[in-house]
């Protein structure tokens, strides 16, 4: 029988496809922006009409009015955003007012009681995970058991030095250690970033300002035909399944500066390379900007993809080729599927890829949880 998950704070879907390849099914997501949900809807074995678009807290005054039950449901997951964590903020961070989402999920854990969950947030979280832990057994008492890691995706498949906090919690009487032990001693394949990006089509510099809607060789296409040459990366995120479309891939407006420091640079290099000191903005706040830009280099994992790239790519330099990542290189290092398309205009892929979990992080923790139901 296939296992059931929620997933809350669903962003684009990268945690659901990774529980999905892992053998859950969807039964139920939450997500407040309407381009995310509309990506998830795509790209998500799910009925459009369990996606619940909008805020979770007016969705649990939903749940609550309506008395909606679920079901058995094994595994809720979801990253609720959390700003008030920081070790000089002395309230407790159920009672910070900025953490309200953070609240909403506990909420919903004790509305639904699943068998597992998961929580994925920044790092700088377990600086208050005795505190976490503290809220978790408040509001759902002590039948789950809960641990947690801060992993690196990189150690798991993945392209990218990306550390996330983890916390698994599981009522069924086992303990929750032992999943993130089973994790850590498995064995995965490791990648750089010319695994991810080097077989995709070469773009050239994109001279053409606020016309987003161009499409050609030279800038990219939103969607286009394109033989992939055969690689074990291309079948490692693809699952075995061939893709004969390229989705996504575009490059973005660069004005000349910018492109010249692109093409100075040396791969690994930044702001405060020798190679740019003549024409580089900020060199009098150097020590504050020393990764405005930066070039990535093919023969190592990729820097941390974050939603930023929705405004420029500056710190994200193709390794060598004069311009930023393209949406669909950085959906690579987060390891989705080729055929997993983002929806909206083109600095929203950015935001959607930036924010999601790698997919393939999240089947590996999803492959271990459905072990022990």
């Amino acid at each position: 029988m296939q296992k059931t998950m929620i997933d809350l704070f669903a962003g684009c879907g990268g945690l659901s496809m990774g529980l999905e390849h892992a053998g859950f099914k969807a039964i139920f997501a939450n997500e407040i922006n309407p381009i995310c949900a509309n990506t998830y809807k795509l790209n998500i074995d799910i009925d459009e009409e369990n996606v619940y678009v909008g805020d979770i807290n007016d969705l649990l005054k939903d749940i609550e009015c309506k008395n909606k039950k679920f079901g058995n449901v094994d595994l809720v997951s979801g990253g609720p955003p959390c700003q008030g964590f920081s070790m000089a903020n002395r309230q407790r961070i159920i009672d910070d007012p900025r953490n309200i989402l953070y609240k909403s999920y506990l909420r919903f854990l004790k509305i639904v009681q699943p068998k597992f969950f998961i929580m994925e947030n920044v790092k700088g979280m377990a600086n208050k995970i005795d505190e976490i832990f503290d809220d978790f057994h408040q509001l759902l008492g002590n039948e789950y058991d809960i641990a947690y890691r801060v992993l690196n995706a990189k150690n798991y498949g993945v392209p990218q030095n990306r550390e996330r906090l983890f916390i698994i919690g599981n009522c069924v009487g086992i303990k929750s250690n032992d999943i993130f032990g089973n994790i850590e001693k498995g064995k995965y394949c490791t990648y750089v970033l010319a695994d991810a990006i080097s077989d995709l089509p070469a773009l050239g510099i994109n001279m053409f300002k606020n016309k987003s809607s161009i499409e050609n060789e030279q800038v990219g296409y939103a969607e286009r035909r394109f033989v992939y040459p055969e690689s074990n990366f291309y079948h490692y995120i693809n699952n075995g399944k061939y893709v004969n479309y390229v989705y996504n891939h575009k490059n973005r407006y660069n004005n000349e500066r910018d492109i010249d420091i692109y093409t100075r640079l040396p791969q690994g290099a930044n702001s405060l390379h020798e190679s740019i000191a003549d024409i580089m903005p900020y060199k009098s706040r150097n020590h504050i900007f020393k990764d405005k830009y930066y070039k990535l280099r093919l023969d190592d994992v990729c820097k941390t993809i974050t939603s930023h790239m929705k405004y420029d790519c500056n710190m994200y330099i193709h390794p060598t080729q004069s311009r930023g990542l393209s949406a669909r290189e950085a959906a690579r290092v987060q390891t989705f599927p080729d055929d997993f398309i983002f929806t909206g205009p083109q600095n929203s892929w950015y935001l959607q890829v930036g924010n999601a979990v790698p997919v393939k992080l999240a089947k590996v923790i999803g492959e271990e949880i459905i072990k022990w139901l």
